[in-house]
C-alpha cells in the first residue's frame, strides 16, 4: 500500500442536518469560487431571521445539502436499477446541478425576485432567481472552470437546475433519462431533493421538531415508465412532506411579523434604488456577485439626504417599531382575484374618509393616505395549488415493482381536507396610530362586498335615486371602484360565508392607537424604574440578617 492510498481525495463538510457530507476535488473546484462563496452572505430564510433567531443559516449550506442529496438519489437509482444506464458522468452533472441551483438568489432571497424586482423594474422582462442562477453558473464556468467541463455538460446542468428536459442540448438524454430532470427540480409532482433539504434544514433552524424520513424516500425511489415513483408504503411520508411544506409557509415563511419587516425592507430598497440603481445589476454577473444581504448595512451607512427616509425605516426595524398587522382573515382559494380587486388600500382609505365610521378618531381621517395601508393577499397550499398533491405522485408495490399507478384516498387516508389551498388576507398599517381607523374602514369594505359570483345579479337591483332625493348612503360609497358595491346600491350586511365575517380575535376599538402589549417605550421604561425605587417611609422594607449584623458590629466599635 502506497502513501497515496492512505490519503483521501475528498473534502468532508460537517453539516447539522446530513452529518458528514463528502465532495470530490472536481466539485470542490466549483465551491471554491466567488460565485458560490457569495451564498454565505444570503440568508436562506431572509427576513425570518428577525423573528426566529435560529434561522441564521445561509444559501451556502443549503446548496451543499442539495448537492449531497442529488448525488445520493442518482447513485441509488444507478445501483438499484443498472438497466437505466446511469453513468458517473450523469451523477456528476446531477450533483453539480444540485450544488449550483440557488446561485442566483438575491438579497433576502424571495423578497428580491418575488417582490422588489417587479416593482423596481416594471418594464424589465420577467426575471427570476432561476435565471440568475444560470447567468452566475455561466459566468463561473467562463472565468474559472471552462477547461474541465464541456459546453454540453454546462447546458445539461442548467437544464437539470430548471427541471425541464426539453432544454437539454442532448436530446437523447431528455428522451431516455427524463427522470434525471426530476431529481433537483421536479415540475411533475414537486418531490425533489431541493425540497428534502430546505424542509429538514428550516425545521431544524427554527426549532420545529418534525422528522421527514428523507433517506427512506430516496431509497424508496424507483424509475418506472421514465418517472420516479415511490413505494406505496411511503405514501403517508410523501403526504407529510407536502403538509410540512404548507405548515412552514403559513407559520414560518409568512409569519405576520416577517411580512411586516419584508414590506419595510421593500420600502427601503425602493427608496434606495432611485439613487443607488442596484436593481440594474441583475443582468451583470460582475455586479450581481456583490449583491447580498449586506445591502441593508450599505444603505444604512450612507449619509446623503436623499436616502434619509430609507435610513429612518432601517432605524425603525432595529428599534422594533414595525409596520403593524391590524386584521387578517382566511379566504376561499377561489376568491383570491375577487379579494385583490375589491379589498385595496384605495378602497379602505375611501371608506375611512366617506363612510361616516362610528367611534374613530376624527383627527386621523384627514391624515390617512393610501401609502399608510398595505393589503397582503397570499396563497397558501400544499405545493400543487388547490389539488391534492398526493394524486400527482405515482406509487408501486413490492408485489408489482415495475407497475406504477396513482394512489386513491382509501390507499392513503380519509382524513384529508376537501381543498388543499386557501387565501390568507392580511391588512397592515405603516403607522400604529392608524390601527383602529384602518381596521374599522377595512371591515366596512368587507361588509359591503357582494357575494362572489353574484355581482352581475346585484348590479341590476337598485336604480340610482334621482338627484332631488337624499341618497340612502353617502354618494362616494355608491361607486363600485372603491368599495365593490354597485352604483346606487346601499351597503348591506349579507348572509356571508364564514370567510367574509369579521375576525373576532383581532377586533380593536375604532379609536385604537396603542402599541403592542409586548413593547414598552424607553420613556415608559424609565418612568417605571423611577417609580420602582420610591420608598414607603411608614413601611420600610425588611433588613436582611447580614445588614443587621454589620450594623451591630459598627455600633459595638
Amino acid at each position: 500500500m502506497t502513501v497515496e492510498d492512505l490519503i483521501p481525495n475528498k473534502r468532508i463538510f460537517k453539516d447539522p442536518v446530513h452529518d458528514y457530507v463528502e465532495y470530490d476535488p472536481w466539485i470542490c473546484s466549483f465551491i471554491d469560487t466567488p460565485h458560490f462563496q457569495r451564498l454565505r452572505y444570503v440568508k436562506q430564510l431572509g427576513i425570518s431571521y428577525h423573528v426566529y433567531p435560529g434561522a441564521s443559516h445561509n444559501r451556502f449550506e443549503h446548496c451543499l445539502g442539495v448537492g449531497h442529496l442529488a448525488r445520493m438519489m442518482a447513485q441509488h437509482l444507478q445501483k438499484s436499477q443498472p438497466s437505466l444506464g446511469i453513468t458517473s458522468e450523469h451523477i456528476r452533472c446531477v450533483e453539480l446541478a444540485g450544488l449550483c441551483h440557488d446561485l442566483g438568489h438575491g438579497p433576502w432571497s424571495h423578497v428580491w425576485d418575488g417582490h422588489f424586482i417587479p416593482k423596481a423594474l416594471p418594464n424589465h422582462p420577467k426575471w427570476s432567481h432561476e435565471q440568475a442562477s444560470e447567468m452566475m453558473f455561466d459566468d463561473m464556468v467562463k472565468k474559472y472552470r471552462s477547461h474541465d467541463i464541456s459546453p454540453e455538460d454546462v447546458e445539461t446542468v442548467k437544464a437539470l437546475i430548471s427541471g425541464r428536459k426539453e432544454r437539454c442540448k442532448c436530446v437523447l438524454l431528455g428522451k431516455t433519462m427524463p427522470f434525471l430532470f426530476e431529481i433537483v427540480a421536479n415540475d411533475l409532482n414537486g418531490i425533489d431533493v431541493d425540497k428534502f433539504d430546505y424542509i429538514a434544514r428550516d425545521c431544524h433552524a427554527v426549532g420545529e421538531k418534525r422528522n421527514i424520513a428523507m433517506t427512506r424516500l430516496i431509497h424508496s425511489a424507483r424509475v418506472i415508465d421514465g418517472q420516479i415513483c415511490y413505494d406505496i408504503k411511503d405514501a403517508n411520508t410523501v403526504y407529510e412532506l407536502f403538509y410540512t411544506r404548507f405548515s412552514l409557509h403559513k407559520n414560518i415563511y409568512n409569519h405576520k411579523t416577517t411580512r411586516a419587516i419584508e414590506y419595510m425592507i421593500m420600502d427601503v430598497l425602493l427608496i434606495a434604488q432611485k439613487h443607488m440603481k442596484f436593481a440594474e445589476y441583475i443582468d451583470i454577473p460582475e455586479k450581481y456577485l456583490h449583491l447580498t444581504d449586506d445591502l441593508f448595512h450599505r444603505i444604512n451607512m450612507t449619509e446623503s439626504e436623499e436616502l434619509a427616509p430609507a435610513r429612518k425605516i432601517i432605524d425603525r426595524i432595529q428599534r422594533r417599531d414595525l409596520y403593524r398587522r391590524v386584521d387578517y382573515k382566511i379566504m376561499d382559494w377561489d376568491d383570491k382575484e375577487f379579494c385583490q380587486a375589491q379589498i385595496t388600500p384605495e378602497a379602505i382609505v375611501h371608506a375611512a374618509k366617506n363612510a361616516n365610521l362610528e367611534g374613530v378618531e376624527q383627527s386621523l381621517i384627514a391624515e390617512l393616505t393610501v401609502d399608510h395601508v398595505i393589503v397582503d393577499v397570499s396563497k397558501m397550499h400544499y405545493g400543487r395549488g388547490v389539488a391534492n398533491p398526493i394524486y400527482q405522485v405515482k406509487f408501486y408495490s413490492k408485489h408489482e415493482p415495475n407497475v406504477c399507478r396513482r394512489a386513491e384516498s382509501g390507499d392513503v387516508s380519509l382524513l384529508m381536507p376537501e381543498k388543499f389551498g386557501e387565501v390568507l388576507l392580511r391588512i397592515y398599517t405603516k403607522e400604529e396610530r392608524f390601527m383602529g381607523l384602518v381596521q374599522t374602514a377595512y371591515r366596512h369594505v368587507l361588509r359591503s362586498l357582494p357575494i362572489p359570483g353574484e355581482a352581475a345579479e346585484i348590479a341590476t337591483i337598485v336604480p340610482t335615486p334621482p338627484a332631488t332625493e337624499a341618497p340612502s348612503t353617502p354618494t362616494a360609497l355608491a361607486h363600485a371602484f372603491s368599495l365593490g358595491v354597485p352604483r346606487g346600491r346601499a351597503s348591506r350586511p349579507f348572509g356571508r360565508t364564514p370567510s367574509y365575517s369579521d375576525n373576532q380575535f383581532t377586533t380593536l376599538p375604532p379609536n385604537c392607537q396603542s402599541r403592542s402589549p409586548t413593547r414598552i417605550s424607553s420613556r415608559s421604561l424609565k418612568r417605571t424604574r423611577e417609580t420602582s425605587v420610591e420608598l414607603d417611609i411608614d413601611n420600610p422594607p425588611p433588613i436582611r440578617k447580614s445588614m443587621r449584623l454589620a450594623s451591630a458590629s459598627a455600633s459595638a466599635k
